[in-house]
């Protein structure tokens, strides 16, 4: 198709030269002299037209040019209007994540009224009485260092380290109080020494807060041993104690001491 093109064009300018050749021709011609010669003849110096030369190959491809720069880039457009909310996807598997923080505690409600008495229901079976037959309680406390100024007869005396304790004697150091696990009939002993700058010193073994026996010192130049001893039948759950009125004394070597042990059970 290119060459098509070539051809025709090149035919067309054979001819166009062709034309204004025959039109230089028929113009006026100089002449060298005066004689007839010098008049140009219009018909007998035309030539006839000349035949179209070949048209020349195509020439080659020129080189591509270089790239051009880059244009700046256009403004954001606006943002077009909101798309329809399409359908809910399904449910995603549930998650695992880390507790939240416990929410504060709310009001407390109204107190609602009392309900209605329920009936009454069947009397139990009666329980089987454990066999304390084989069971031993003994112990001995002691203290190893003075005690407080007690001004009132109903200062209980504690204890300081165990001597005695046998697997199942339920005894409190720091109250003193010998609670009762096994019913039966006991033996208690007390030896309290009184501390010598006081000028007295009373002792009371009691019995869930009765006195059942009472020692006493009121010789305050010297130290004295005040001491006691009494056989006492306890039920479950019965309290034995020590409560003294003035200041105890005692060391390294007990000289202040609590025993009793189980006689026999009930």
């Amino acid at each position: 198709m290119n060459i098509c093109v070539a051809t025709v064009l090149s035919i067309a300018l054979l001819l166009g030269k062709s034309v204004n050749l025959r039109a230089s021709v028929t113009g006026p011609v100089a002449s060298d002299g005066d004689g007839p010669a010098s008049q140009a003849c219009p018909m007998c110096c035309q030539g006839s037209a000349a035949i179209p030369g070949i048209p020349g190959l195509p020439g080659s491809l020129g080189q591509p040019g270089s790239k051009g720069e880059p244009g700046q880039k256009g403004d954001i457009g606006q943002s077009g209007p909101m798309g329809e909310r399409g359908a809910a996807g399904p449910q995603g598997d549930e998650g695992i994540g880390q507790p939240g923080k416990i929410g504060p505690r709310g009001v407390p409600g109204v107190v609602g009224p009392t309900g209605e008495t329920g009936v009454k229901g069947q009397k139990g079976e009666p329980g089987e009485t454990p066999d304390d037959s084989n069971q031993r309680v003994a112990f001995t406390l002691v203290r190893t260092s003075a005690s407080d100024a007690s001004t009132s007869h109903d200062t209980r005396l504690p204890f300081q380290a165990t001597e005695t304790l046998l697997p199942g004697t339920s005894f409190d150091l720091e109250t003193g109080t010998f609670t009762c696990g096994v019913p039966g009939t006991y033996v208690f002993m007390f030896s309290v020494n009184k501390y010598p700058s006081s000028s007295y010193l009373h002792v009371h073994l009691r019995k869930n807060g009765d006195a059942v026996v009472t020692g006493w010192s009121n010789d305050s130049s010297q130290y004295e041993q005040v001491s006691g001893s009494a056989v006492v039948v306890l039920q479950r759950g019965d309290m034995m104690y020590l409560t003294m009125h003035g200041r105890a004394y005692s060391d390294s070597t007990h000289r202040t001491s609590f025993s009793g042990f189980l006689l026999y059970p009930e």
